[in-house]
């Protein structure tokens, strides 16, 4: 769980590596270094959000209302932008990540205090969400032009060749590679989706670590709302749009199990980084985008069948151990 590049990731990062040879072998210009720094800066938002899904999954629960947080949160920064201008950008970033936390608090909350499913949890948060960005909006948009010059600027500011929205996927790749080898909450988050009975005998509290990870999750919404509304310049009710269902695909894809405690963070940004890839080469080879669905659709039960496969395979190893040691 914490090597840095297990097989499995590397089997994926060779996939994303003969996608992109067979995409140059019809544009050789999609290969070249500026071209895949632009890449990674589409696929940013996607890789900062399945960090925050892959710790919810790994405690056996899932948060499906990401993108209805981060389309709240953008409308709700883009807002407040609107009305007062002068607010310096650090203070709408602290806002967007608080206002990120608090949705995913209550969906902790319900899941931890009341033991709703997190699926149904998160289902009727992810309407309520969007609900709420239509009341406080009046289902207007907010424009580029009603945004001030520095709220729109920031993500797009090169740092040595880098935008600031790319060096956030990459502080945050770095932060939770971290949190999940050397801190106590990453031994707990794997501890409590590996076996949570046996987390219970360890001192850990299983709801209130299910609560943090959702927390962990609103919160990089947030952040990923400001980014997004700031990058795109535009904040409307259904901005963001299924993006949820990716997000849960990038982790799938990168071997987080959805049963729990099983998972990388470089497999989660490997998924991400297949599934920008694949958008980013369909229009170039002449590939209608629709056909995008179809191919994570695919890759999403090819992953599946490759989990289930490999705890069937574990499953019989333990279990023979343990014959052999009676």
């Amino acid at each position: 769980m914490t090597r840095f590049i297990p097989v499995r990731e590397t089997i994926l990062a060779g996939a994303i590596l003969v996608l992109l040879l067979l995409t140059a072998s019809r544009f050789a210009g999609f290969v070249a270094p500026s071209n895949l720094a632009n890449v990674f800066n589409d696929t940013a938002p996607l890789i900062i959000l399945a960090l925050g899904q892959m710790v919810v999954i790994l405690t056996r629960c899932i948060d499906l209302s990401v993108a209805a947080n981060l389309a709240l949160t953008g409308m709700a920064v883009a807002m407040i932008n609107v009305a007062m201008p002068g607010l310096p950008i650090l203070v709408i970033i602290a806002i967007a990540i608080l206002l990120g936390a608090i949705m995913g608090a209550i969906n902790g909350v319900l899941v931890w205090k009341l033991a709703i499913p997190p699926i149904v949890v998160t289902l009727g948060t992810m309407t309520i969400f969007r609900g709420i960005i239509f009341l406080i909006s009046d289902g207007k948009w907010v424009n580029s032009h009603e945004m001030s010059p520095a709220f729109t600027a920031f993500p797009r500011m090169e740092l040595l060749g880098l935008p600031v929205l790319s060096w956030t996927a990459i502080i945050t790749i770095v932060l939770f590679g971290i949190m999940m080898a050397r801190a106590q909450f990453g031994r707990s988050i794997f501890a409590v989706g590996g076996n949570p009975h046996a987390a219970v005998y360890t001192g850990i509290n299983v709801g209130k670590t299910q609560f943090w990870a959702f927390v962990v999750s609103g919160a990089l919404a947030g952040l990923t709302g400001y980014l997004w509304v700031s990058r795109f310049a535009v904040a409307y009710v259904d901005i963001a749009g299924g993006f949820e269902l990716e997000v849960v695909a990038a982790c799938v894809i990168g071997g987080i199990s959805i049963a729990g405690g099983v998972g990388s963070v470089s497999g989660a940004v490997l998924g991400a980084i297949f599934l920008g890839v694949v958008k980013n080469a369909l229009p170039v080879v002449n590939i209608s985008p629709f056909w995008q669905l179809a191919i994570s659709g695919s890759a999403i039960l090819i992953a599946v069948a490759f989990n289930a496969r490999a705890g069937r395979t574990k499953g019989r190893i333990i279990l023979k151990s343990a014959e052999t040691t009676q």
